[in-house]
């Protein structure tokens, strides 16, 4: 992952993943708030299109980046114009591929309704926990190896996978929870946009201002102590800004799926609240029943 190409390509499928994994959510919520139930991965059910498309993503396209680190860190061991020791760091990214792979190829084996293998959504929730924790481990200590700019991009990213660990556990304590859904969907676009943010920062046009890379191309150096701190300032701006996107995309697929498939509880939900609401600030003649 180390290199533009290298972040794009997981960038791109915890992108696209993420995406559809809130507006299925939040379709879901609007068309029948009561029935709604957490889903590990959201099938596509549309007239033609392949209804465990998602599956497919998931386990097609790690298998793709695994065999694609695999294949760097070979050309590393040999010294095929890189250091031989670096293999190993294509080996432990494609270690953590694997646990997202095994999630992809266990929520498919669970879909042939295998006696030997029948998965819940709770417990692939649980799986993804694994697969996220394995991607914490991996950057936790893989990037104590990086240092300035790219060491902080990385923390970063941390932050957001420890989060989406959470709201995977939460998926399988909490079967029933909307804000849980929606959260993890929208944590995983995140960490897509974060991977974007990362590979245009320290390997394509947007590099700071007073920072370069080094002969190797792989490190980024600032020239003073000012240049550091104005880099880390602009990361935090640029994860404000991801985060607003996220938050705009989420209320956007909201409107048009109220709007769509808005279900009559969900009405009813949204007046009982706003009278909860007016009732409690406003006192009145149902002050009283407001009391619990």
């Amino acid at each position: 992952m180390g290199s533009f190409n290298g972040h794009m390509l997981p960038g791109t499928l915890f992108l696209a993943v993420g995406l559809w994994r809130v507006w299925s959510a939040v379709a879901r919520f609007a068309a029948d708030p009561p029935a709604f139930r957490v889903r590990a991965w959201c099938p596509l059910d549309l007239p033609g299109a392949p209804r465990l498309l998602e599956l497919y993503v998931v386990a097609g396209g790690t298998f793709l980046d695994m065999c694609l680190e695999l294949g760097g860190g070979v050309l590393a061991g040999r010294g095929d114009g890189l250091a031989p020791e670096s293999s190993l760091i294509y080996l432990e990214h494609a270690g953590m591929l694997l646990m997202f792979f095994l999630f992809g190829a266990l929520a498919l084996l669970s879909q042939k309704r295998s006696r030997y293998l029948p998965l819940t959504d709770g417990e692939l929730c649980l799986v993804a926990a694994a697969a996220f924790t394995s991607e914490f481990l991996l950057f936790s200590y893989h990037s104590a190896t990086h240092t300035g700019l790219e060491g902080y991009y990385h923390h970063l990213l941390v932050i957001l996978i420890g989060l989406c660990i959470l709201a995977a556990v939460l998926g399988a304590l909490l079967p029933a929870s909307f804000p849980v859904d929606v959260a993890a969907g929208m944590l995983m676009a995140l960490q897509g946009l974060w991977f974007y943010q990362t590979a245009l920062t320290l390997y394509g046009p947007m590099l700071p201002a007073g920072c370069d890379r080094d002969a190797s191309g792989h490190q980024v150096e600032c020239h003073s102590r000012a240049a550091v701190e104005r880099a880390e300032q602009l990361a935090n701006f640029q994860l404000f800004g991801a985060v607003f996107l996220a938050f705009v995309y989420v209320l956007g697929c909201y409107a048009v799926a109220a709007a769509m498939f808005g279900h009559p509880d969900l009405a009813a939900m949204h007046d009982e609240h706003v009278a909860a609401l007016e009732c409690r600030g406003g006192g009145g003649p149902c002050a009283e029943e407001c009391v619990v």
